[in-house]
């Protein structure tokens, strides 16, 4: 049985996950597998997304890809979300459009930015989720789950807030391993007076006439952070599903409090459970972030010329994020982007193909999604391809199940029948054995970046020269 393979139990032989809730890789067991559940944190849409944020896009596009070869495409559901209210999105609107009022503002913005998302992870090669919930979707279900709290004693009113009392969980922390003492509150999160403990998160906060709001119990206002994703993903997962993913800096306080609130307002010992954090993107060492200032959109490296004096096509970018084992830091750089085009442009076109992807391929990714050895494994079956046709489909199909593409030249400006011409011309040299023109006409288009590659054709013998241009 290959590793691809399931068993009775409804465990696929070989696939581990690294769970950030024990620290180690496990076997994963799906809880239902005719409906494996994954829920991924998404954007919160008050500004362009960074390079940095296409990290985990891209690797939980894998694991996705990844689940739907395992268990079937109709068994697994994605819900990846988009945040549309937040403190952020606030400031954004009164920025960029101070004469429209607030709401209208906002609209804008979050339209505006959910839009470019939406044609920026295209671009790399991110497929489409089940569900991608929007936050203002699910007021009335926050609304409720908070009421759930409060009657539970898990949550209080206070300082015109509603706030979830972390000491009424005894084993809160447990995700990130910290002492509920040793807490600290997040950074959209302000220590107040009025809070019971240092550590208590809000739930809800009210609105002057100028923010948006809600009409609530506790009067009109809107949402904390955290509760947002809680009630997503319950609504299109259920109270406990099988995988969370996120940014490592999601650990805490983000999904620390999802659990909490989740837990504390269905009486489970559990919210997901595998949890899997990817690494962050680095730019000299430093994480990449805009309060850093180190970052660059993904817009901007997909449409200007402002990293490297050129475009990166998304393709590109994908095979960059997945060189690197997705829980390593990536050091972000102009060389990496360059080591992965290099990759890729040496790889043949796609075929359309029913294949299954190679085992070595599955079986790298089964092995807590590593990428890095799935990619050695493709290179090798794309290098048999490009020399047997009859390779093609099982490396498209592994590619595929990468979200992978070669490079495809930009030949906007080259005029192919003279390439052509200088290509049958040095042919005609090499059967008279003029080598040194031979010689002289391949400089020439290397100098051009048009890149010869010389074969034979297997069955009469005949020289064969294919070309690719590089730039």
């Amino acid at each position: 049985m290959s590793a691809a393979e399931t068993e009775k139990s409804g465990t696929y032989k070989g696939l581990k996950l690294t769970n950030t809730l024990t620290r180690e890789k496990e076997d994963f067991r799906a809880i239902d597998d005719k409906n494996v559940r994954l829920y991924v944190c998404g954007p919160t849409v008050y500004d362009f997304a960074h390079v940095g944020n296409a990290r985990p896009i891209i690797v939980f596009d894998v694991l996705f890809r990844l689940l739907r070869q395992l268990y079937g495409a109709d068994h697994v559901t994605y819900a990846r979300n988009i945040t549309d209210v937040d403190d952020k999105i606030n400031a954004r609107a009164l920025r960029d459009y101070p004469d429209l009022p607030l709401n209208d503002a906002i609209a804008r913005v979050t339209q505006k930015t959910a839009d470019q998302f939406h044609k920026d992870i295209k671009a790399l090669g991110v497929l489409e989720p089940s569900f991608e919930p929007r936050a203002t979707q699910h007021i009335d279900g926050m609304i409720e789950m908070i009421e759930v709290l409060i009657e539970k004693g898990h949550a209080y009113e206070a300082g015109g807030e509603v706030l979830f009392d972390t000491v009424s969980m005894p084993d809160y922390g447990g995700l990130s391993k910290r002492k509920l003492e040793d807490q600290k509150a997040g950074a959209r999160i302000a220590v107040d007076e009025h809070k019971k403990n240092p550590g208590d998160f809000v739930l809800w906060k009210l609105s002057s006439e100028e923010e948006p709001g809600w009409e609530s119990p506790w009067g009109r206002g809107r949402p904390g952070w955290h509760i947002e994703c809680s009630v997503m993903s319950e609504h299109h997962l259920g109270r406990i599903f099988d995988i969370h993913g996120g940014g490592l800096d999601l650990i805490f306080p983000h999904h620390e409090n999802e659990i909490a609130q989740s837990r504390c307002a269905h009486g489970t010992t559990t919210m997901a459970n595998y949890w899997l954090h990817n690494g962050f993107l680095q730019v000299e060492g430093r994480k990449m972030s805009k309060s850093e200032g180190n970052f660059f959109t993904i817009m901007e490296l997909l449409e200007t010329e402002d990293f490297g004096g050129r475009k990166w096509p998304g393709e590109v970018l994908r095979m960059a994020m997945l060189m690197t084992n997705y829980r390593e830091p990536i050091d972000f750089s102009m060389r990496k982007l360059e080591e992965a085009e290099n990759l890729l442009a040496k790889w043949p076109e796609l075929v359309e193909t029913d294949a299954a992807p190679a085992d070595e391929v599955v079986d790298a990714l089964l092995d807590d999604l590593n990428t890095a050895a799935a990619i050695q494994a493709l290179h090798a079956l794309a290098v048999e391809a490009a020399k047997d046709a009859d390779k093609l489909p099982i490396y498209s199909a592994s590619a595929a199940l990468l979200g992978l593409q070669p490079v495809q030249a930009d030949l906007s400006g080259v005029d192919e029948s003279a390439i052509q011409i200088a290509i049958n011309r040095r042919l005609e040299a090499l059967k008279s054995k003029d080598w040194a023109q031979a010689d002289k006409i391949r400089a020439d288009l290397t100098s051009q970046g048009i890149l010869l590659k010389d074969s034979k054709d297997s069955e009469t013998g005949e020289r064969l020269t294919t070309w690719e241009l590089k730039r």
